[in-house]
């Protein structure tokens, strides 16, 4: 048997005769041994690794290639697994599960197989000012043939990324938005907490929306035209968006019809108080921390700040020249607590900063359509103008529907004759329509409602004899 001494002899004289035969041997006759010994080595281990972190480099928000690889990973290849993390979303009424560390699940794509391992590092001595409290990196490691590779990279990875997209879409909880008051110093602080939120669960749907039926049937199609022309839009070089104008008076279901929006698109809504944003420059900020597949909802715009009325007009050739200006120098030395101005609004609807995002809806509301800036509503910005009006007969059948399950009535002729001669909003009519008591049914609240109407029609015209005198 060899011993120490003579082993370690051994590996010396290999050594010495390595290093001669290294001296000598010809650089072509180098490359050649190096390409065959690499064929070797990719024939007895063929396989390559691709790694994904959960954090890359010192980013303090997840990867986004990790998360979608998460979902599609929980979606498609759980049912392998032994080991499962569960994640319990919506309130408690469903649960997300996903591997577990150091699991590894099998997925094929085109005749191609395909391992996923999922693992992580522990980081003994975390840095000292890590922005992360735990001492784990989690990662997902793919394997495949080398063979694979350019089908793996290009195309099924972006496979998995799409699909990762869409699950996230079906089972994310959605979410009402509304922006904070801006802080003085514009800190680092004050970036973190631009946006703060709820979950959203507004009912409202355009089923329940009492309004025209047609007018209502042109908004859906619309709106559905919207959201599936991805394609048609970048063809065209405009940006994925789409502006709308709600106005009408109060209580015709502004409100409701955002909401119904949300609803129909499964979009989060941003509801932006522009009396709470500083500047220009905050306002783009906030623009770029909504997401897409949303709505940006300004309420009441002909209240916000001092963005209404017309701008004067006159033959100067100077403000022909710059309509504008003007009227961005007005707003400045008007509005004190926020330097918001006419020009930076517009370029936050269509400007190049509005292009960050896509799949976008930008809501404006107001109740005053005649006191808005021309400017600011014009087609282009503001591409759908809906005038929400007074109920009118088919709106009020579908509160009785939705408040009494009601879709005829002998009341219903005298509540159609009084809804054309006076006006009435849907609000109002709902809330005739409402159960207040337990002896409340469809027929008192019928009743109800055409003493309602009967008053309105009464004052209506008391006022007009007053107003002729």
């Amino acid at each position: 048997m060899m011993d120490i001494t003579q082993l370690g002899s051994l590996m010396a004289g290999v050594m010495f005769i390595a290093a001669v035969f290294q001296q000598w041997l010809t650089e072509e006759l180098g490359d050649l041994l190096r390409r065959y010994f690499h064929k070797l080595v990719n024939y007895l281990f063929p396989d390559i690794h691709i790694t994904f972190h959960e954090y890359q480099g010192d980013r303090f928000e997840r990867s986004k290639a990790y998360v979608a690889i998460e979902r599609y990973l929980s979606a498609n290849s759980t049912d392998q697994a032994k080991r499962l993390k569960a994640n319990v979303i919506k309130d408690c009424k469903s649960v997300v599960l996903s591997m577990d560390d150091y699991e590894q699940v099998t997925d094929e794509f085109k005749g191609r197989h395909i391992r996923w391992t999922s693992s992580k590092n522990i980081i003994r001595q975390p840095p000292l000012f890590s922005y992360r409290s735990d001492d784990e990196k989690r990662f997902y490691k793919l394997t495949c043939n080398r063979k694979d590779r350019d089908i793996i990279t290009k195309d099924y990875l972006q496979y998995v990324f799409d699909e990762g997209e869409d699950i996230a879409i079906k089972t994310r909880q959605r979410k009402l938005y509304t922006n904070n008051k801006a802080e003085s110093d514009g800190g680092w602080r004050s970036m973190r907490t631009m946006w703060s939120h709820i979950v959203f669960e507004h009912p409202s749907t355009f089923d329940t929306l009492a309004m025209d039926p047609k007018k209502k049937e042109e908004i859906l199609n619309d709106l559905i035209t919207f959201s599936e022309s991805k394609d048609y839009y970048k063809k065209v070089g405009k940006s994925w968006k789409r502006g709308y104008l709600l106005y009408g008076p109060p209580g015709t279901g502004k409100s409701s019809m955002v909401a119904a929006m949300a609803n129909l698109l499964e979009y989060d809504i941003y509801d932006l108080e522009l009396t709470s944003v500083k500047d220009n420059t905050d306002l783009r900020k906030l623009l770029i921390e909504t997401s897409s597949k949303s709505i940006i909802v300004i309420e009441d715009i002909d209240c916000s700040l001092d963005l209404t009325g017309q701008r004067k007009k006159n033959n100067d050739k100077k403000e022909e020249k710059d309509p504008l200006a003007k009227k961005m120098e007005e707003k400045d030395k008007d509005n004190k607590g926020s330097e918001v101005t006419l020009s930076g609004l517009l370029n936050f609807i269509d400007g190049l900063w509005s292009a960050c995002g896509s799949e976008r809806l930008i809501v404006f509301t107001t109740n005053y359509v005649e006191k808005l800036d021309p400017a600011l509503i014009r087609r282009g910005r503001m591409d759908m103008h809906i005038e929400l009006s007074y109920c009118c007969f088919e709106a009020f059948q579908v509160l009785a529907k939705n408040y009494w399950n009601l879709e005829s009535h002998e009341l219903f002729a005298t509540i159609g004759r009084l809804l054309e001669e006076t006006n009435m909003t849907p609000a109002d009519v709902a809330e005739n329509l409402m159960r207040k008591s337990k002896e409340d049914n469809a027929e008192t609240c019928l009743i109800k409602l055409i003493k309602s109407l009967e008053d309105a029609k009464s004052k209506a015209s008391t006022d007009a004899k007053v107003g002729e005198d």
